[in-house]
């Protein structure tokens, strides 16, 4: 039978998971970059990664637009949600940025420790 995944220390009981997952697009991969960069160096989260270029397809003021886009995921535990939200949408070049959080189903047991660990206080 497969190990149950388990809370992250200081997690919500109510969270039911220890690990969350959101994700933004930018329109430049160096913005992308540098924003994914002092997010774990500001030990907002545990992990960055930068996907892309992506096409986006979407309307704003009211005209269809088409765009590259760079997309800026990151791996947290849910204690450092308040912090890292904040921090990006601050940052963020966009007027209206795009930000989805949601919660992994099932985390590896190792890839936790090692979030665990890796995500001590902000230092932003």
């Amino acid at each position: 039978m497969a190990k149950e995944s388990r809370l992250a220390p200081g997690a919500d009981p109510a969270s039911n998971l220890p690990v969350l997952i959101a994700w933004t697009t930018m329109g430049d991969r160096d913005q992308a970059d540098r924003l994914a960069a002092a997010i774990v160096a500001g030990r907002l989260a545990a992990c960055a990664q930068v996907d892309g270029p992506i096409v986006s397809h979407y309307r704003w003021k009211g005209k269809v637009e088409r765009n590259e886009e760079f997309r800026l995921c990151l791996k947290f535990l849910p204690r450092q949600l308040p912090a890292l939200e904040a921090y990006v949408l601050k940052h963020h070049p966009y007027a209206a940025p795009e930000w989805f959080v949601l919660r992994a189903e099932r985390v590896g047991e190792k890839y936790l420790s090692w979030a665990e660990a890796d995500s001590t206080s902000s230092s932003l």
